[in-house]
């Protein structure tokens, strides 16, 4: 078996997942056509060029961007310029196939999933390990149903309360990622002013913290708190999210939300810079065990049982 053909045959068990990924999907068939590209030796410009495809189209074909996956046609016609061999070509298209299939949030309303958003629950979905840092809320897979009520709420104050029953119901389906037998590692820095932030209710705030300790217990998750009294800490100064995909190549996303839309990062010089920002940010922050003793300290002092 070729080197190209034995990277190909690791993707044969993605043809098995029993639940759809179609981010995880569309971004391992980009990356193994740009692998192919290479092997035959072309640029991503003489690829398009030869098949009369924009340079944009086949950027976002490798990328694998958009909501819906190239279509087969696109794909074999990059195959057979490259020489791609029927094995080689037969997975992929297996692989494109699949990556048809709608995720469960592909379901929602488009107003309630734009793209941006659409691709962000996608490589949720797909990731081996999630990192996040958050200034101003509880990270969204951590809240509780309150909490994600009182956030929309607050961020959409003219939303009627069917849209909102919608969108905590998302945030909710959004966090059973964390209780799959294969569920990501999940590792949260939170900034302590969100901790003392009242939102909804001081019974709310109560119901949030003692989820975040019952959270932060589980093996795959990891919380840690930058204390209020660390004046220099690196932090960004927005929430960042980045997100590392098993292996197959794929590289690091870092994801930056804004209040109508999002940029997703993947040049390796950028998300190196936010990679190495947070690693800083979790050496000024508490240990996790130290984390877990100040939850406590505030559910206690701030947030007591009635």
């Amino acid at each position: 078996m070729s080197a190209e053909s034995h990277r190909i045959s690791r993707l044969e068990p993605y043809l098995n997942r029993t639940e759809p990924a179609p981010t995880l999907l569309k971004m391992l068939v980009g990356v193994q056509l740009a692998g192919i590209r290479e092997d035959a030796g072309l640029s991503q410009e003489q690829a398009a060029r030869a098949l009369g495809f924009s340079p944009a189209k086949l950027s976002r074909i490798e990328a694998g961007k958009g909501r819906r996956p190239p279509t087969e046609g696109d794909v074999r016609a990059l195959l057979g310029l490259y020489g791609a061999d029927d094995y080689e070509a037969s997975v992929l298209v297996k692989l494109l196939h699949r990556a048809g299939e709608p995720g469960w949030w592909q379901r929602y309303d488009k107003r309630l999933m734009p793209e941006w958003f659409d691709r962000l629950v996608g490589l949720q979905e797909a990731a081996a390990a999630i990192r996040t840092f958050e200034i101003q809320y509880v990270p969204g897979l951590l809240q509780t149903a309150a909490y994600t009520r009182a956030v929309v709420e607050r961020g959409l104050p003219t939303a009627s309360a069917t849209e909102v029953q919608r969108r905590v119901d998302l945030r909710m389906r959004r966090q059973e990622m964390l209780l799959r037998p294969d569920a990501p590692q999940l590792w949260a820095v939170v900034d302590e002013s969100v901790l003392m932030r009242v939102l909804g209710s001081r019974e709310v705030m109560r119901e949030q913290l003692e989820h975040l300790v019952e959270m932060a217990q589980r093996p795959h998750v990891t919380v840690q708190i930058v204390p209020l009294d660390v004046t220099n800490a690196s932090a960004p100064a927005i929430p960042v999210t980045y997100l590392r995909f098993g292996g197959l190549d794929l590289p690091d996303i870092v994801y930056l939300e804004h209040i109508r839309s999002a940029n997703f990062l993947e040049d390796r010089d950028e998300t190196e810079e936010y990679r190495v920002a947070l690693d800083r940010l979790a050496d000024e922050a508490l240990n996790p065990r130290e984390s877990l003793d100040l939850l406590h300290k505030t559910l206690e002092a701030r947030y007591p049982a009635g």
